[in-house]
This record gives structure tokens, C-alpha cells and sequence, in this order.
């Protein structure tokens, strides 16, 4: 199979793959001759599928992004601006979970959901870590507190502290204010060389979140076990992440124990015009 393959009898040598190409790499001589990737320009092609999505008569793939793997866009489907807005408006971070773990096969239809973030130049290098189980948990919160005490003894008078006692004070009480009563923690990684890697991250994560509304699912991000983990390289040790790999952070999941009914407002959005 060529690098980029054309259904002759399809294409309409109109250009549009050869302008939307990110790298320019697809070249087309005239309006009479069909596109092509010349050898030169193989190693640089980023496999984005750009070329075989934009196409609209589908008459191209190419390496790595088969046309036949590649579903067209169901209108039915696509959200009004009213169903978008709800949608977006309608995520809340859970921090009230049901005693109800999440089987393995829907979580794995989840992350296969968010792996379609967008990732730079299309890498598509992340792993998911995901932690599950109270008694794995568990141990994650207390090293968190006993963090956020030590905190506390050698800064009495800072702000952290301030905000940490009421914390530890709910630990000792029997209430896991950091991960809360969830049972799953799903942790992306990406490789320490992906200069690009905690924004691939963050918008993993953001996919990850908004994926989980349609199955019933809610999420929060773990800020304090993320704080803990920077500060702690033996507590990263303990979670099993991959070798070699920067984080960024972990997010709890689980089926939320309330429902909510309305959508909280916001502060208008400060924009500056140039």
C-alpha cells in the first residue's frame, strides 16, 4: 500500500487535503493531477488524518489513518448551541460518590472516549494509570495529610496551613476531605521527553471529565494529592505510575450520590479586545 493512497475514480483533484495538511507536505501540481506525498516528505507526516477528514468525497488514506477506520460525522448526532451550552454548563466536581465501583469495561470505554484529545503533533503518547479500590486510597489520603501536618509544624503561620487544619482536623474525624469517598483515581502520564506533555495532559483530563456525563459518571480533581505528590517523590513511588513519565493530576471518578438540578452562574468572562 502506497503512503497516501487515492481512489482516483473519487477524488476531485479540488486541493482541499493538500491546503488543510498541517505540515504541507501533501503537494498537487495542477487541477489536473492528484495529490501526493512525495518519499521525501513521508517521515514528517504526523498521521493527524486531517487529509483523509476533510476529504469530502472520502477518496484518500493514508499511512496510518485507514479511511475504512474512519466513521463519517453523523449530522443527527452533532449538538446544538443550546445542547452544548447545557452539556458544558451541567459538569460539577464530584466529592460525593455512591459506595458503587466502576467495572473495568466502562471505564476502559471512557478512556478509549478521551484518548481522541488532542495531542501535539498528534503524539498520542499518554498512559492511564487508574487506581482502584478504597484500601488503595486510602493509604494515598493519609500520606496526604500526614504531608499537609508537617506543613502545618514548620509553617504554623502560613496560609497553607490555615487552609490545611481544617483538613486534617476532618481526618481525624473519620471524613477523607482529599479523595473523598471515591474508589477509582485515574492518573495520566505522559513521557518525560514530550516537551508538550502536561498540556496533552490537562486536555486529556478535560476530555476524560466531560466524556464521563453520558455514562452517568462524575469527577474531581485531586488537588491535594497532587500537591502531596510534588512534594513527596516517595508518595509518586507508592501509585505505580510509569517509569520515566511526567504527570500532572490525578482525578477521582465514581457515580455521584446526588443529583443536581440546576446550573450555577458565573462570573462574566473578562475580555480584553485588540
Amino acid at each position: 500500500m502506497a503512503f497516501l493512497t487515492i481512489d482516483e475514480t473519487k477524488c476531485k483533484q479540488d486541493e482541499i487535503c493538500a491546503a488543510e495538511c498541517p505540515r504541507r507536505l501533501i503537494i498537487q501540481e495542477d487541477d489536473r493531477s492528484f495529490p501526493q506525498i512525495p518519499p521525501e516528505n513521508e517521515p514528517n507526516c504526523m498521521a493527524c488524518g486531517h487529509c483523509v477528514a476533510v476529504c469530502p468525497h472520502g477518496a484518500l488514506s493514508v499511512a496510518g489513518v485507514d479511511i475504512k477506520d474512519c466513521p463519517e460525522i453523523n449530522k443527527d448526532l452533532v449538538l446544538s448551541r443550546d445542547q452544548a451550552d447545557q452539556f458544558l454548563r451541567s459538569r460539577r466536581s464530584i466529592r460525593c460518590f455512591k459506595d458503587k465501583a466502576i467495572d473495568r469495561g466502562t471505564l476502559e470505554q471512557l478512556i478509549h472516549t478521551a484518548r481522541y484529545a488532542p495531542t501535539a503533533s498528534n503524539a498520542q503518547n499518554l498512559h492511564w494509570t487508574v487506581i482502584e479500590g478504597r484500601e488503595k486510597l486510602k493509604p494515598l489520603s493519609r500520606a496526604t495529610i500526614s504531608w499537609m501536618e508537617r506543613v502545618i509544624d514548620a509553617q504554623p503561620d502560613a496560609p497553607a496551613a490555615d487552609y490545611f487544619r481544617p483538613v486534617v482536623a476532618g481526618w481525624a474525624a473519620g471524613y477523607d476531605g482529599i479523595l473523598r469517598t471515591a474508589q477509582t483515581l485515574v492518573v495520566p502520564s505522559a513521557p518525560e521527553e514530550n516537551a508538550n506533555g502536561l498540556v496533552d495532559l490537562s486536555i486529556a483530563l478535560a476530555y476524560l471529565e466531560l466524556a464521563a456525563l453520558p455514562l452517568g459518571m462524575g469527577t474531581c480533581w485531586a488537588g491535594l494529592l497532587r500537591a502531596a505528590m510534588l512534594a513527596t517523590p516517595e508518595l509518586v513511588e507508592t501509585m505505580g505510575l510509569p517509569k520515566g513519565h511526567t504527570w500532572f493530576y490525578p482525578m477521582m471518578i465514581g457515580y455521584p450520590k446526588f443529583k443536581y438540578y440546576r446550573l450555577p452562574e458565573r462570573k462574566a468572562p473578562v475580555i480584553h479586545w485588540t
